[in-house]
């Protein structure tokens, strides 16, 4: 059967820049494709290219008849005034045009052809597309349908937008870059609904995870040219490894080569230059290859650390709320006497719903917001680098080169070695052609690295991340994790990129909601695997819990057993007795904990096993005085 869509040795230019050059690939019904590239080569020329929005030089685009295509943006465009409800329609494609028809007809004196656009209305499941639209959108946290789009954030727009492009059920779907402004939660329920469904996907994302789960094709750009691999992510890995491995024995013959044709070089007589030209030609492609090669390997950063203290930030019993009109008592709790020393060297991952207090948490430690209660004691060696959501600010007149220049000249690399600001930026994935370039020129993942870049070069000792992952590229995260797992100072990371947390951090502030915060020493995926199984234990214990029988109708018999109270065995009087002993010395040892927690005294080490040891003493606790309580009735 023919694909739904064919793309042949397609090209584009922008003046004399070529971005793609005799691209080919095609997607087959049901089949789930990602597409990966570096930021600014033409990731979303490409879905322009294949939606329509933007033309093309030469190939062709052939999409099977009567394929329906739906599309999210990174950045959608809804009328302000528009309701969510509303929007949900607009973006329905061939089913709201139905729903807008029988809606039509059905006001309408004669309405005629109403029995066709009933019958169409139930084969296309037509009726309850408001209930599902509901749904959809409760999992992605919007409840209120009547709200209009100009008060909603711009995370919360491009939910509604996610939820209209799935609600429209294409036979294809291209979605750029859907787990941005997404919780766990959400990206978890998105994951499981796309591995499901059975429409064609094309998706772009920087989520490994998520992409490794959902796509079983990956097509990589690069250098204006596309590589198709057959597997998922994993997979893509393990061949780019061994592609990498033969590149650099390759690499080193080409080194070896290089090393005799320049002693030939220099050695070779004036009078002999014309009998050797096409020697001397080789030699000069022999230079380019190995220059375009050192320009090719990965960056490593290692960019020096300013010296910081035992002294990092103490939180001190932080109360913080907001008013609420939906939360009880009319007020959200964030934070409620909260308490917590910081490590030195720490690197501290933060995850939770979105709306728990994360980046409230990460305002107060900068001073940028004011706890209720409680106060942050921070260190005076500690400087921070903030990179946040909303603090990317650029001139788009000046150049990139001189945005980072404005900071600094130079970086130090420690152990008297400094880069300048050109070969920091040639570090940062900037070829020098592209420094030299306005920043308005700069695609929208370009400017978060330069971002990312500028907050890098000012070596602080403690950086704070807020979703740093979003609208970056793969080798960009991949550059940034090496650099944060040789940082030499403490790191705060507030991110919904499982993969990177799981590279970066070595334990977690959970935030449930409510002022709820789980102190977890472990990466995420330890925690999923934790949170698993205690989920498992308690539907265990719940079905293990013996269901009582049916009595049989004795009104005499019910009146004798009133009246005569059950005595306990001997045995059940020494569990009652040992359950009595066992709850007062679990009590004593949570009192000592929780004081040792507070005192500011522990190790690393000795916190670490404490937090571990505190919720089984309260599981055991709740356990004994569950059976104690059975025992005593």
């Amino acid at each position: 059967m023919a694909p739904l869509l064919d793309v042949q040795h397609l090209t584009k230019r922008f003046g004399a820049l070529e971005l793609l050059d005799d691209v080919s690939f095609s997607i087959h019904e049901g089949q789930k494709v990602a597409l990966i590239a570096r930021n600014g080569t033409g990731k979303s020329t490409l879905l322009d290219i294949l939606t329509g929005r933007e033309d093309y030089e030469e190939g062709s685009i052939i999409m099977r008849n009567g394929t329906r295509m739906g599309l999210l943006r990174q950045t959608p465009d809804y009328d302000p005034a528009m309701t969510v409800a509303e929007a949900c329609f607009h973006e329905a494609g061939e089913l709201s045009s139905l729903i807008r028809r029988y809606e039509e007809c059905l006001a309408s004196p004669e309405q005629a052809g109403l029995d066709a656009l009933i019958t169409e209305m139930e084969q296309r499941n037509a009726w309850n597309f408001e209930q599902r639209a509901a749904q959809i959108l409760s999992k992605l946290n919007i409840h209120n349908l009547s709200q209009t789009i100009g008060t909603l954030s711009g995370g919360q727009v491009k939910r509604v937008a996610l939820a209209n492009v799935l609600l429209a059920e294409p036979d294809l779907l291209i979605l750029d870059e859907p787990t941005n402004h997404l919780d766990l939660n959400m990206t978890l329920w998105l994951e499981k609904y796309l591995q499901h469904a059975t429409c064609a996907l094309l998706l772009v994302t920087h989520d490994r995870y998520f992409l490794d789960n959902v796509c079983s094709s990956i097509l990589e750009l690069d250098g204006k040219q596309l590589s198709v691999f057959r597997g998922n992510y994993a997979y893509y890995l393990e061949k780019k490894g061994e592609s990498l491995t033969a590149a650099e024995a390759h690499h080193e013959k080409l080194q070896n080569l290089y090393r005799k044709e320049l002693d030939w070089m220099r050695r070779m007589p004036c009078a002999r230059g014309t009998k050797a030209r096409s020697r001397k030609e080789a030699f000069a492609q022999l230079e380019r290859d190995l220059q375009a090669r050192r320009t090719e390997r990965q960056a490593r950063l290692e960019i020096k650390s300013g010296y910081i203290g035992s002294k990092i930030f103490e939180a001190e019993y932080v109360s913080k709320s907001f008013p609420d009109a939906a939360a009880e008592g009319g007020r959200k709790v964030i934070l409620d006497k909260f308490y917590y020393n910081f490590s030195r060297y720490e690197k501290m991952g933060i995850i939770g719903g979105n709306g728990t207090g994360k980046s409230t948490f990460v305002k107060m430690l900068l001073g940028l917001e004011r706890p209720d209660e409680g106060r942050f004691v921070v260190g005076e060696t500690v400087r921070f680098g903030y990179y946040s959501q909303e603090g990317m600010a650029f001139d788009d007149r000046m150049k990139v080169i001189d945005a980072v220049r404005r900071i600094a000249e130079t970086i130090d690399l420690g152990g008297g070695r400094q880069l300048s600001a050109m070969q920091f930026l040639t570090h940062f994935l900037f070829p020098p052609s592209r420094q030299q370039d306005y920043i308005a020129k700069l695609s929208g993942g370009e400017r978060r690295r330069l971002y990312l870049c500028t907050v890098l070069m000012k070596n602080p000792n403690f950086l704070i991340l807020d979703e740093p992952t979003n609208d970056l590229d793969i080798p960009t995260l991949q550059v940034l994790e090496t650099y944060l797992q040789d940082f030499r100072g403490c790191v705060i990371v507030v991110s919904h990129d499982r993969y990177f947390m799981d590279k970066v951090v070595d334990h977690l502030l959970v935030f449930k909601g409510d002022g709820v915060i789980d102190d977890f020493p472990g990466n995420y995926t330890q925690y999923r695997e934790f949170a698993a199984e205690c989920e498992e234990r308690e539907r265990a214990e719940r079905q293990a819990a013996p269901k009582p029988a049916p009595a049989k109708a004795d009104p005499a018999r019910a009146e004798r057993n009133a009246n005569r109270p059950r005595r306990l065995s001997y045995k059940e009087r020494q569990e009652l007795d040992a359950l009595e002993l066992e709850m007062s010395a679990l009590e004593d040892e949570k009192k000592q904990i929780e004081a040792a927690l507070c005192s500011g005294l522990l190790s690393v080490q000795e916190l670490t096993e404490k937090s571990i040891r505190l919720p089984q003493i309260d599981q055991r606790l709740d356990e004994a005085m569950e059976r104690w309580m059975e025992l005593s009735e």
